[in-house]
């Protein structure tokens, strides 16, 4: 029999920018009611108004949220906190939770990752549900979570990358940071990346955060890795390594570098290593710096002394003694990867020299007309990542790559929220996407508190789950997890690890017993 849902009530009344209700109209909807004396019943249109506000707070509101990265898991929490009844799903496309916290925070970052324990309490709760193994736009529609909601947040991050579009950005040996991140990252779709290390030289175009781990990652000993959660591959695949020189490219100055003082400090005090610094990048910084924000003045200073001041006796030992080294190399921009002369694999990349024009926010690198080459066997192209659409009814914005929202209400789709980085953009540590999801749950409970949701009951996963039955799709619990979980940690133990990572989502579900 078909599954039938309750429809939702008119929505013309909707504004982009509907703010909560003022206190002047709180205090009237708090007024005793005036009945009619014929019929004993209060005006029929303050009357609805009133059931509609009471019924949505007294009944339990049915949320759910897609993504459970951090910003599915701070969505959840900041819910379930602040309303008592409220009950949030979380769907997931992985088998496994956490998102970025598990796929895209460096091995070497433990002390990152302790936020799991937090997502996990919320896990935990009775009145939050984890549903992994399914993909939304696929398994079930966003119209068909929205019948079956009082409200859906889309928290499901950016999982694209942006591409270079230059030619040669093909040829084997080009990859982007995302998949080689997730590579040694256990993210399943990375699993059979393989990159081939046999090369002296490495180039990263881009310079982020991201970009600094991929090159720390390149670059430190593989035995300080050992009792990380790489996975297994990657680490032989590092063992074997003979990548000496990772080049760090940006299209603008030092000034305007992405990556923060945390992590720069990191590849300066990398063992084994070296950094090359030319003292001539940096000219007139010092005067420059003087007026711009305290971190980035941190940030700031730390790379001039690198580059700058002469090191201490120890540090001039460390560095002579040194195999490996890394180098920034500024206003450049790249133009074309480089084939070798069999046309099989990546050989170098040619980068056109920039400058900058404009100011402030309007400043942008231009090309000079110079170009240079710069020999090497791998390129990870670590320039942004970017969200996809979802569902053809969700409204995106290809240019931003994000879904249009108004402080995480989806433009023209009442009901629908955003928050994350589909919401803002791929930018912030997961501090900032914390804050960003606590402001679109605060936002989602002031609409709801204000009979801008449906009223009446919604089935939620009950209906849901008979969708996904009926197309032979078998979600992953949070308990389900906890075995999976139980298994990392019992095959990482021999190796003295924290976990083995399980990489084949085949062998998940066997473990699991489908």
């Amino acid at each position: 029999m078909a599954l039938r849902y309750w429809r939702w009530w008119p929505w013309s009344a909707w504004s982009r920018t509907r703010p909560p209700p003022s206190e002047s109209t709180q205090s009237r909807s708090r007024a005793p009611l005036r009945l009619n004396g014929s019929a004993g019943r209060p005006t029929s249109a303050k009357y609805r108004s009133f059931r509609q506000q009471f019924s949505t707070q007294e009944q339990t509101p049915q949320i759910c949220v897609v993504g459970s990265g951090p910003a599915g898991f701070y969505t959840a929490q900041h819910l379930l906190k602040h309303h008592s009844r409220a009950h949030v799903d979380i769907y997931e496309k992985q088998l496994v939770p956490f998102g970025l916290v598990r796929f895209g925070v460096a091995p070497d970052h433990p002390e990152v990752k302790n936020v799991i324990n937090t997502f996990t309490r919320t896990a935990q709760s009775d009145r939050c549900a984890f549903h992994g193994n399914v993909v939304v736009g696929r398994d079930v529609t966003v119209q068909e979570l929205r019948d079956a909601y009082h409200a859906v947040v889309l928290s499901y991050g950016a999982e694209d990358n942006q591409a270079l579009e230059i030619p040669g950005e093909e040829l084997p040996g080009v990859f982007s940071a995302r998949a080689f991140v997730g590579w040694y990252n256990g993210l399943p779709e990375n699993r059979a990346l393989a990159p081939d290390l046999s090369c002296d030289t490495a180039v990263v175009v881009g310079q982020g955060n991201v970009a600094l781990d991929v090159a720390r990652i390149l670059l430190t000993p593989p035995e300080h890795l050992e009792k990380t959660d790489i996975t297994e591959a990657a680490l032989g695949a590092l063992r074997q390594s003979q990548v000496k020189t990772v080049w760090i490219v940006g299209r603008r100055g030092a000034l305007q570098v992405a990556f923060t003082v945390k992590e720069l400090r990191e590849m300066i005090q990398l063992p084994g290593t070296r950094p090359i610094l030319d003292p001539a990048d940096f000219l007139g910084l010092q005067d420059r710096i003087k007026e711009v924000p305290r971190p980035r003045k941190r940030l700031m200073e730390l790379l001039l002394r690198a580059a700058t001041e002469e090191p201490e006796v120890a540090e001039v030992a460390r560095r002579a003694s040194a195999s490996r080294a890394w180098g920034l190399r500024f206003f450049r921009s790249p133009q074309q990867v480089l084939p070798s002369p069999d046309g099989r694999r990546v050989a170098g990349i040619r980068l056109a020299v920039t400058r900058l024009e404009g100011v402030g926010e309007a400043t942008r690198a231009v090309p000079t007309g110079d170009v240079e080459d710069l020999p090497c066997g791998l390129v990870l192209s670590s320039i942004g990542y970017k969200s996809r659409p979802i569902d053809p009814s969700v409204p995106f914005d290809p240019k931003l790559g994000v879904i249009p929202n108004v402080e995480g209400r989806v433009v023209d789709v009442p009901g629908l929220y955003c928050s994350g980085w589909v919401k803002r953009g791929p930018t912030g540590v997961i501090t900032t996407t914390m804050t960003d999801s606590f402001v679109t749950g605060q936002i989602l409970l002031q609409d709801l508190k204000a009979g801008l949701l449906p009223s009446g009951p919604r089935p939620g996963y009950a209906a849901v789950k008979a969708l996904l039955g009926s197309r032979g799709v078998w979600p992953v619990s949070f308990s389900d997890w906890e075995k999976l979980d139980a298994e990392e940690v019992s095959q990482g133990q021999g190796a003295g690890k924290p976990r083995e990572k399980l990489l084949d989502p085949q062998e998940m579900l066997r473990l699991l017993g489908r």
